[in-house]
């Protein structure tokens, strides 16, 4: 269950109530006390913060609770998530004080017009003399937020937020979220192409499936910086990252193996893709229909195109049919799907990333006994398969190159050097993908992905260590 952390904040009067009365009363409503801070005492009354973590309960049953306790005032209740996102959670800071009346000049007029005036003469000067050089665009219309869905863009800013917060804690980037109130492709096109002069990428996110394809390959041909959609392409990275190390483990070869993908949306088309890129040929593409084939006809365009690729498989059936003797189970669709019975029916040593949010396509419980390696998206199991690993140092990469674009090469270099980071010694079932905090993470990426930029073209720089 997911963890939500609440503050009480009461006032006791001692004649009436002890303290273990409160922590009872707590503990029998389904809290779990995690700390006790003394903000007023007194010998009669006093006034305390207890942090309690929460499962399923709703903390409004336990201030109940409180509440029927004679001598308890329940003064506030402060859910410590919310907290954390009062006012927001970035700010923009200046990188130098304007102390004087020359600081100004400077920064503003009149000494400003000259660097415009270079800037209109090159426009190329705009990456050594602005923001643009090391600022991202987080750019959501908010139809497809986290396991939320469509919820619009003033609820999507929390979420956009929070990755640039990531950018700039783990790669040094300065990233900013724009959230477009409109669901209009043309429109969201438009918008973006308006704005891109001051931005050196573009990093989309949560905008749903099918609009996303044709918004990002549109912006991608069109715009000379790169574009990134985070839900397709950064998750089948870290996929298929995990994958060459979960298929180490077990010793097989990605070229003989028999896979499964679940749910083709913007995620399972990717995933499906780089699969193909990384050398995959025996492929199962498989939605809430049934298994996508080889040679079928299909409206959804990805779908066609899967339809057309020579490593996808022909043979129709349902997920419980297909997924019988399959080497790999890759799931980004919805939890529960999958049953024990199902998972025995794969090949020796088979690999299930259940990756649906917030329950996985099928529990570690089921699933452990009966597979060799498996993952989740979620935090709280091990080899959480977390697209955080992939667009801080990619897009670290591809600014410093200045690239043109994020090119497929790219990416399954940045997967490769995700699965480099855990080495021969650490690497198990239980430890197939490096956590996000590990420095090595963005520094390997960036590295792997600025090569790939260099020999694929894209690259209109070259960084000196690389020269």
């Amino acid at each position: 269950m997911a963890q939500t952390s609440i503050i009480f904040r009461l006032e006791l009067d001692h004649n009436k109530v002890s303290f273990g009365d409160v922590a009872a009363a707590i503990s029998k409503s389904g809290g779990d006390i995690t700390s006790i801070d003394v903000i007023r005492p007194g010998h009669d009354f006093s006034i305390r913060d207890i942090t309690v973590d929460l499962s399923d309960k709703d903390e409004a049953l336990i201030a109940e609770a409180l509440k029927q306790l004679e001598g308890i005032k329940v003064i506030n209740v402060s859910d410590r998530t919310f907290l954390v996102h009062l006012g927001g959670k970035i700010t923009i800071q200046p990188t130098l004080p304007i102390k004087n009346r020359d600081d100004l000049s400077k920064v503003y007029t009149p000494g400003v017009a000259r660097v415009c005036t270079a800037i209109a003469e090159n426009p190329k000067k705009a990456y050594s003399l602005t923001i643009k050089r090391n600022t991202v665009a987080v750019v959501t219309d908010g139809t497809a937020v986290l396991g939320l869905g469509d919820i619009g863009p003033h609820a999507a800013a929390p979420v956009m937020e929070g990755k640039a917060m990531l950018f700039k804690q783990l790669a040094g980037v300065d990233a900013f979220p724009i959230c477009l109130d409109t669901q209009d492709t043309e429109e969201i096109i438009r918008t973006i192409k308006a704005i891109s002069p001051i931005f050196g990428g573009i990093n989309l996110e949560d905008i749903s499936s099918p609009r996303c394809f044709e918004i990002e390959n549109r912006l991608a041909e069109e715009l000379e910086i790169p574009v990134f959609h985070d839900d397709q392409h950064g998750t089948a990275v870290v996929v298929i990252a995990g994958l060459l190390n979960a298929l180490k483990v077990v010793g097989k070869r990605i070229e003989n193996i028999r896979i499964v993908v679940n749910g083709i949306g913007a995620a399972g088309v990717s995933i499906c893709k780089m699969l193909l890129q990384a050398g995959v040929t025996r492929l199962v593409p498989v939605d809430r229909e049934g298994a996508i084939v080889r040679g079928g006809t299909y409206d959804h365009p990805m779908w066609q195109w899967l339809a057309e690729q020579p490593q996808v498989e022909s043979t129709e059936g349902t997920l419980q049919e297909v997924i019988q003797s399959a080497d790999v189970f890759i799931g980004v669709s919805r939890g529960r799907l999958l049953k024990e019975e199902d998972v025995k029916k794969m090949a020796p040593q088979s690999i299930v990333f259940a990756m649906a949010n917030p329950d996985p396509e099928i529990t570690p419980e089921e699933a452990l006994p009966h597979v060799a390696v498996f993952a989740t998206g979620r935090s709280d199991y091990p080899n959480q398969i977390n697209n955080v690993l992939v667009f801080p140092g990619l897009f670290r990469g591809a600014l410093d190159c200045r690239a043109r674009r994020i090119n497929e090469p790219m990416k399954l270099a940045a997967a490769r050097a995700i699965a480099s980071v855990v080495s021969a010694a650490e690497l198990n079932e239980h430890y197939i993908i490096p956590s996000i905090f590990n420095e090595q993470v963005v520094i390997q990426v960036r590295k792997a992905v600025i090569e790939a930029a260099i020999l694929t073209n894209v690259a209109r720089r070259t960084p000196p260590e690389f020269r």
